[in-house]
């Protein structure tokens, strides 16, 4: 910096001013350290910052997966927002493994990151409030925090569940299955929640054999879709969980007795299937968004009780959802 104030002709506190974005010099004289900066190569150094000012201007985002489109376009709205507030962002993938989440959380505030938003895999985040209490603030995303009381962002899943299922039960249907993720996964849980709540409304019982929950991989939606669908006993509508279960269930749907299908999360090309298919969709950007600014109120002084903020979904029909029961 010493070097730039000579080559520009300016005071050392100028050149701070500029390189810090900060007011009080003139449009000429910016012009002329900058030109020097260019000239001499010159770069800020992080981690005098650091030690200067406490912050590293970077947070990091814990996602389950980050080549799933979903977390993608989470990542993406943290991302936006955590440019505009002059962040950077770091990622990681838990892989849904809650070692795995730990270790990552735990290594990107070793880095002295200044906030954190986490996508939980684990049901037990008591291994944060050290991180919290000595001022690192936690964001939950998509699913709550366990034990511990900090903010979270979410999705109105069984809502949406329920208004998927109700939409199916209005075009008459009334064996309706359900093919869902893991039990023990709070998003999973609850859009269970809000399938039984449709049927409970509309009077309907739930016939236990029409529920599958379990790992969102092929060959276990596969041999649900086939269980639930032939024989004499037959659903006649479909409602899957989140987009991986729908993705596998419409390779393995039957060509000859197709049920309707609703699914939770939209996908990509949705609309260009035959018929087209009815979702209940999230809306990823605005959940990341509003984690991220929930973060940066935090890291600005914002010391109100954590909350539990819930964005509501939409139920887009498309032609899947909207097919009656088939006759035999």
């Amino acid at each position: 910096m010493k070097d730039v104030a000579a080559a520009a002709g300016v005071g050392l506190k100028t050149v701070s001013r500029v390189v810090n974005g900060e007011s009080g010099v003139t449009p000429e004289m910016a012009a002329r350290v900058q030109a020097a900066i260019e000239a001499l190569g010159f770069r800020r150094n992080d981690s005098a910052r650091l030690l200067r000012t406490g912050r590293t201007a970077s947070v990091a985002l814990l996602l389950e997966d980050i080549s799933d489109p979903f977390s993608s376009a989470l990542s993406r709205a943290v991302e936006q927002v955590a440019a505009a507030e002059g962040c950077l962002l770091f990622t990681g993938s838990s892989a849904e493994v809650p070692s795995r989440e730990r270790e990552l959380a735990l290594a990107f505030c070793a880095r002295r990151v200044d906030g954190l938003i986490v996508v939980p895999a684990g049901d037990d985040h008591r291994y944060l409030l050290p991180e919290i209490e000595s001022g690192t603030p936690v964001v939950f995303l998509d699913r709550p925090g366990s034990g511990i009381d900090a903010d979270a962002v979410l999705s109105d899943n069984a809502g949406g569940a329920q208004a998927g299922t109700a939409h199916l039960i209005a075009h008459g249907h009334r064996r309706i299955g359900f093919i869902g993720d893991l039990p023990s996964i709070h998003t999973a849980a609850e859009r269970a929640r809000g399938y039984r709540a449709a049927m409970a409304a509309a009077g309907l019982p739930v016939d236990e054999r029409w529920v599958d929950c379990g790992p969102t991989d092929r060959t276990r939606v596969a041999a649900a879709v086939r269980r639930l669908t032939t024989g004499p006993d037959a659903v006649t509508a479909l409602f899957t969980a989140n987009n991986r279960v729908t993705l596998a269930a419409l390779h393995h749907l039957p060509a000859d007795r197709r049920p309707a299908l609703v699914g939770f999360d939209d996908l990509e090309l949705a609309d260009l299937l035959t018929p087209g298919l009815t979702v209940v969709a999230q809306d990823p950007a605005a959940l990341g968004a509003l984690a991220a600014r929930r973060l940066f109120d935090r890291l600005t002084g914002d010391t109100t009780p954590p909350a539990r903020l819930e964005l509501p979904t939409l139920l887009i029909p498309r032609g899947s959802g909207e097919t009656p029961p088939l006759t035999a």
